[in-house]
C-alpha cells in the first residue's frame, strides 16, 4: 500500500500556495504537484537498485508557471491539435486560440488550460485526488466540466492516472499527461539511445501544421515500424517529408485492436540503465513525441535540458479527431462521462 504525504512547492504569481505531493509503495516514488496535476518526479531503480528520477520537471510551482514544453502537464479539456482552431458540435461552431503557427490549436491554450491552474487536493488512503471545475465558454470550449484526476501507485510498480469528466452538455474532452521521460535519468542527456516498442502497426500522416491527412498508414517497411524494439535515434533524421514536417518523431499512432478496454500499448527501455517503462491505458492512440522542440532551459538539480532529453508517450484520441468523423469519438454527454485509465509501469533488469 502507498503512503502519500505533502509538502510546500513554492507560491503562485498571483500569490497561491501550490503543494506537492508525494505517493510511495512497489519500489516507486512520484511526486505531483497541485498546480496543473504536474507529474514533478518519478524515482524509479535500475538494473542495479539505483533509484534515479526519470521525467524532466522543475523544482518549484515557478517554473511550471512557464514551462514552455508542457513537462509532466495535465493537457485539458483537449490535448494536441485541432486544425483551423475550430470545430462543430450539434452544429454549433466553436473558436478557440489559433496558438500553434497562427492557424491551429494546441493543448487547448498555453496560459489558460489546466495545466496552469490550481486543483483541489484530496487524500483518501493510498490515492490522490485532484478536482478542478471549468465553465461553460472558457477557452472557447462548450460545456460545464467537473473533472477529477485520481493518482495512485499500482501493486507492480505503476503510477496510475484515472481521468472522470462529467457535463451538462455535449464536449469535446481529450486529455493526456505530457511528462518528458529519460530512462536513464531526467539530467542524463538524449534519449535517442532509447529503444522503443509500440503495439501500433499504423499511424496518422500529417501536413504542415502537424493536422492528420485523415489517412490510416501502414507502418511495416517504414521509418515509423515500431512494432518491435527499435532504437529512437536510428531514422529521426531521415529526409523524409513526414519527418521533416514535425522535426523528427511527433505523431500519433493508431493501436492495435482497441476497444476501450486497458491494454499494454507501449515499452520504453533505456539499454544503459537496465529501465523498462510499460505504458498501459484504454485509449485509441499514443502521440510519441521525440522533444525535437525542446528550448535549452534550466530544470530541476540545475539539470540543462535541451531538444531529444526526454521523449513522451502521449495517450489520447488521434488528433484533430474532434474534425474527423471517422475518427474516435471525443464528444461527451450528459448521459456519457469522460472515463479512461492511463498506467506508466516501471520495472528493470
Amino acid at each position: 500500500m502507498a503512503t502519500i504525504t505533502k509538502a510546500p512547492f513554492g507560491v503562485t504569481k498571483d500569490g497561491k500556495q501550490a503543494t506537492l505531493y508525494t505517493l510511495e509503495g512497489s519500489g516507486i516514488r512520484v511526486n505531483i504537484s497541485d498546480f496543473g496535476a504536474h507529474i514533478v518526479s518519478i524515482f524509479a531503480p535500475d538494473a542495479s537498485g539505483n533509484m534515479t528520477d526519470v521525467v524532466l520537471g522543475f523544482d518549484s510551482v515557478t517554473g511550471y508557471e512557464k514551462n514552455p514544453s508542457f513537462f509532466g502537464a495535465v493537457i485539458g479539456p483537449n490535448a494536441n491539435r485541432i486544425g483551423n482552431a475550430q470545430f462543430s458540435i450539434d452544429g454549433t461552431t466553436y473558436h478557440v486560440a489559433a496558438n500553434d503557427g497562427g492557424k491551429n490549436n494546441l493543448h487547448s491554450d498555453a496560459d489558460k488550460g489546466f495545466h496552469k491552474r490550481l486543483w483541489d487536493a484530496e487524500v483518501k488512503d493510498d490515492e490522490l485526488k485532484l478536482t478542478l471545475k471549468m465553465s461553460d465558454g472558457e477557452m472557447g470550449f462548450p460545456g460545464n466540466l467537473e473533472i477529477s484526476l485520481t493518482y495512485s501507485i499500482t501493486d507492480d510498480a505503476g503510477i496510475k492516472l484515472h481521468y472522470h469528466v462529467t457535463t451538462d452538455r455535449p464536449a469535446l474532452i481529450n486529455m493526456t499527461n505530457h511528462a518528458y521521460f529519460n530512462l536513464s535519468g531526467h539530467n542524463a542527456g538524449s534519449i535517442l539511445d532509447h529503444e522503443l516498442k509500440l503495439n501500433a502497426s499504423r499511424y496518422t500522416p500529417v501536413v504542415k501544421g502537424a493536422i492528420p491527412t485523415g489517412e490510416l498508414a501502414d507502418v511495416k517497411g517504414t521509418v515509423f515500424d515500431f512494432t518491435d524494439f527499435r532504437r529512437v535515434g536510428d531514422d529521426i533524421d531521415d529526409k523524409i517529408e513526414q519527418l521533416k514536417l514535425v522535426g523528427g518523431y511527433d505523431h500519433n499512432w493508431v493501436i492495435d485492436d482497441a476497444d476501450g478496454t486497458l491494454k499494454l500499448i507501449a515499452t520504453l527501455k533505456d539499454p544503459k540503465s537496465g529501465r523498462y517503462m510499460d505504458v498501459l491505458t484504454d485509449q485509441p492512440g499514443v502521440q510519441f513525441y521525440a522533444g525535437n522542440a525542446i528550448k535549452r532551459q534550466k530544470g530541476k538539480d540545475k539539470a540543462r535540458y535541451k531538444a531529444r532529453t526526454g521523449l513522451c508517450l502521449e495517450t489520447q484520441v488521434y488528433p484533430d479527431s474532434i474534425n474527423r468523423p471517422e475518427f474516435p469519438d471525443c464528444v461527451y454527454t450528459p448521459d456519457r462521462a469522460y472515463d479512461t485509465v492511463t498506467i506508466y509501469r516501471f520495472y528493470a533488469k
